[in-house]
């Protein structure tokens, strides 16, 4: 049983589960701002943006990945971020995330959709850009 100081937060993304332990706080992207999470939060289910997922683990280390949108429910003492990608900051290719902000910038969008999708590049190489600097 998870003590009421305590977390349980589950990282998935669809090939692994990346994460399955006790947080004592979270902060994550929504995809219209920052959430952050404390213990005794009300249940909560949300669209996630792209950005950092900072922790608190209960030894009081300070972990960051990057997620890229997916959902995230809240109910009772656990929190489960299901996205499309995720990471540990550490493992940000800088210069890769660069070469995809060229290449979104010098893409011409021809369709509504090839515009949506050139604006979600954007973004995704502009916060990997910042979370690694």
């Amino acid at each position: 049983m998870i003590a009421a100081t305590e977390l349980r937060l589950v990282l998935v993304t669809p090939e692994t589960t990346l994460l399955d332990e006790r947080v004592r706080s979270l902060q994550y992207p929504l995809y219209d701002g920052q959430m952050g999470v404390l213990p005794g939060r009300a249940p909560l289910v949300g669209r996630l943006g792209v950005g950092e997922l900072r922790l608190e683990a209960s030894d009081g280390r300070t972990q960051r990945f990057l997620v890229d949108g997916g959902f995230v429910q809240i109910k009772g003492s656990v929190v489960t971020l299901l996205t499309h990608q995720s990471m540990p900051v550490e493992q940000i290719d800088l210069a890769q995330a660069e070469a995809d902000l060229a290449a979104a910038l010098g893409d011409v969008p021809t369709s509504p959709e090839a515009l949506e999708a050139k604006q979600q590049a954007l973004q995704r190489a502009r916060r990997m850009i910042a979370l690694r600097r």
